[in-house]
């Protein structure tokens, strides 16, 4: 038995679009409940338990499938693809090839676009964008104004927030952070515990892993490791000091932080 029906309901500023209605009792939809507005059937499966509610759209080659939902004014169009137990809201949009899929989240003014994927359970919310080919999955968050693109991988519990930038083929992972109005590029890898903050900019095969903090206007490249949780003292410290970019001047490694001087100079938070 079909679980909904399409009526002549048509969307205030989409007139090709119309309002469904439930058929029959199913998930915590009730028979007769009204909800979003589609184009054709092929945007809604007519199995599982997936929905539209509210004002939502769902347009063009784009499906809703599985048990996801989708609510609130998001859009989903084009040729994306939401399934599984994902949820779309707010005034998210996805479209392009997209696909929101698993326990995923898209919420308040995120856009997913391209061929990009959210999966796991990953969030995206805000303001954020995640494009290209990039991939969010895991226990991963990107929000805030934050932009994911190319061919990056955000995964595990990283956060990405701010007016961050993430691209190329870097990756982020793990517990990282990477916010404020940082840039993370090329084949760059932020993980474990790394904070990457302020206007700092991560490049090239750079790899900054452990409890590293970089921050302020730190500039960090090419082949570059900082590792957080090598063993250093005041009176001792890590060879990595030196390798790094004359650009930075402040650098905190396992709980102690570096400040260039005329030479590097431990000081105990």
């Amino acid at each position: 038995m079909r679980k909904y029906e399409i009526i002549n309901e048509t969307h205030p500023e989409v007139p090709y679009l119309k309002r469904i209605r439930a058929l029959k009792d199913f998930s915590d939809i009730k028979k007769g409940d009204l909800g979003g507005f589609i184009e054709s059937e092929k945007n809604l499966d007519q199995e599982g338990n997936c929905w539209l509610s509210d004002n939502a759209q769902v347009c063009g080659d784009a499906k809703v499938s599985g048990n996801a939902k989708v609510s609130g004014n998001a859009v989903v169009h084009e040729c994306a693809w939401v399934f599984e137990n994902a949820e779309v809201y707010g005034n998210a949009v996805v479209t392009g090839n997209a696909m929101v899929y698993e326990n995923a989240e898209v919420s308040g003014y995120a856009k997913v676009s391209g061929c990009a994927k959210v999966s796991g359970c990953g969030v995206v919310s805000g303001y954020a964008k995640v494009f290209g080919n990039a991939k969010v999955y895991g226990d991963a968050v990107v929000y805030g104004n934050a932009q994911v693109c190319d061919d990056v991988e955000v995964s595990g519990y990283a956060k990405v927030s701010g007016n961050a930038k993430v691209f190329g083929d870097a990756e982020v992972s793990g517990d990282a952070e990477v916010c404020d109005d940082v840039e993370v590029y090329g084949y760059a890898k932020v993980t474990g515990d790394a904070k990457v903050t302020g206007d700092a900019v991560v490049f090239g095969y750079a790899e900054i892993c452990g409890n590293a903090e970089i921050c302020d206007n730190a500039e960090i490249c090419e082949g570059t490791w900082v590792n957080g949780y090598e063993k250093s003292k005041p009176n001792n410290n890590p060879e990595i000091l030196e390798s790094l970019p004359e650009e930075v001047t402040s650098i905190t490694i396992s709980g102690i932080t570096y400040t260039k001087k005329v030479t590097w100079v431990a000081e105990e938070k």
